[in-house]
């Protein structure tokens, strides 16, 4: 009886969390912003993931409340340990942005976030850390090209671009000017200027 009573206790906190982050989501469409703030909060509070998440971008953005992005960081980062796609990314890309000094145990977790975040489909995360790959200090180029193919073929234009780029130098794959073309003219017809440019 103590163990059924516990489980609908668990079952009570989180249909409340889900019904304020709900809520939440309803007001900020409104535009009542700071009343979505404060569901937000009272969900996250409660440890609900989603709801933490939205007190992030909340912070991070100005919406309903001050702009902070250290608090935008801490909920990202409660949301991220309970694995949050998105928040995995966004902290991810906040320790890798705002570390004191790049300490490497920093740099680590945040890859590691952000490769959890891509693994998960995130193509935001995908992009990020093409880029990375191929511009950081020891540029890992086919580990680059991966996560600028996958986000490629989730329909990020610019990363279909820079795509065409590593295969138009040969960087991380044989140079291939026919297949740098192909991915141009893909990212150009998304609307990607560069492309457009670069096919001229």
């Amino acid at each position: 009886l103590e163990e059924a009573a516990f489980q609908l206790q668990q079952i009570f906190r989180i249909d409340i969390s889900i019904a304020l982050n709900i809520l939440g989501i309803e007001s900020m469409r409104a535009g009542h912003c700071r009343v979505g703030y404060t569901c937000f909060k009272l969900a996250a509070d409660r440890g609900y993931s989603k709801a933490q998440f939205n007190v992030g971008l909340c912070y991070e953005h100005g919406r309903g409340t001050e702009k902070d992005l250290e608090k935008a960081a801490l909920y990202y980062c409660h949301a991220a340990s309970s694995c949050h796609p998105m928040a995995q990314y966004r902290y991810g890309r906040y320790l890798l942005q705002h570390s004191p000094g790049q300490h490497w145990d920093s740099q680590h977790r945040a890859l590691a976030l952000l490769e959890q975040a891509a693994v998960a489909g995130v193509t935001e995360a995908q992009a990020y850390l093409g880029v990375f790959y191929m511009r950081g200090q020891r540029p890992q180029e086919k580990r680059g090209l991966k996560y600028l193919l996958l986000a490629a073929n989730s329909g990020d234009a610019q990363s279909r671009y820079h795509v065409g780029v590593c295969y138009e130098q040969g960087l991380g794959v044989q140079q291939n000017l026919a297949e740098a073309l192909r991915h141009y003219r893909e990212a150009a017809a998304a609307g990607h200027r560069q492309a457009q440019e670069r096919l001229r």
